[in-house]
Formats: structure tokens, C-alpha cells, sequence
């Protein structure tokens, strides 16, 4: 079983937006910081889940048909729109979130609070301080 914690980050005068992605499996923690090309936060919180999805199926590799996901997000759009399988402004971005949780067998989503999500959240921020300095 893995679990994966997502949050992102935005700077709504910039439109500059950045991802963390904190993956755990049996007490070994993988942490990503990535650049997205979200200008807003929601579609950022999508951008960011799907990226970590991606990264997990490499990182499973052919075990992903017998693994269990659980992905944790402080975006209620994301957890909520993942629960209906629909998002009305944001349809594609779920469609493409829902491409990248098919290779699992099982994928247990579950909302947190920001508190709950320091991982992701700080990842994020440290993420989107250093697009900032490199623009």
C-alpha cells in the first residue's frame, strides 16, 4: 500500500504555481517539488494530483494492477469531483486525474485538512519560493 499527499501552491499576481508531492511506503518517504503550469489554484490542485499519480505508476511500475492507493488532498474540488467523477469547469482535469489512478487496483481518496497535509503543503511552497526567485 502506498499513500500519496498532494497540495499546491499559487501566487495569484504572478499566475506562478508549484506542487508537492509526498509519497510513503512502508516507512521510506519520497518528496517531489514540481513547477506547474496552472496559473490558478484550483486547476493547480488537479495539475499537481495527476503529476503525482504519474510519478507513482513509475515508481510501481508493474505491481500497479495489485497496489493500493491512498491519496490524501487538503482541495475539496479534487476530493469532491474525484467522488462524483465530475467537475463542472474542470471536466478534462478530472478525466485526466482519473486516467492517471486506472493503473491501480484500488485508489481510497481521502480529504484533509491543510494541517493534516503539512508535507505536500510545505513542498509546495518551497516549490513556488523558488520560481519566484527565478523570475
Amino acid at each position: 500500500m502506498f499513500s500519496l499527499y498532494t497540495d499546491a501552491a499559487t501566487q495569484p499576481q504572478s499566475g506562478l504555481s508549484a506542487g508537492g508531492i509526498l509519497i510513503v511506503h512502508d516507512h521510506h518517504q519520497t518528496q517531489l517539488k514540481v513547477e506547474l503550469t496552472a496559473t490558478t489554484n484550483h486547476t493547480a490542485e488537479f495539475e499537481v494530483a495527476r503529476l503525482g499519480f504519474e510519478r507513482l505508476v513509475k515508481l510501481v511500475g508493474d505491481a500497479c494492477e495489485t497496489t493500493t492507493v491512498l491519496f490524501y488532498t487538503d482541495s475539496q474540488i479534487v476530493s469532491d469531483s474525484l467522488a462524483k467523477k465530475y467537475a463542472k469547469h474542470y471536466q478534462k482535469l478530472v478525466d485526466d486525474l482519473l486516467t492517471a489512478q486506472a493503473p491501480f487496483q484500488l485508489v481510497l481518496t481521502q480529504w484533509v485538512p491543510e494541517k493534516q497535509n503539512q508535507g505536500a503543503h510545505t513542498l509546495a511552497n518551497q516549490a513556488l519560493h523558488s520560481a519566484e526567485e527565478r523570475k
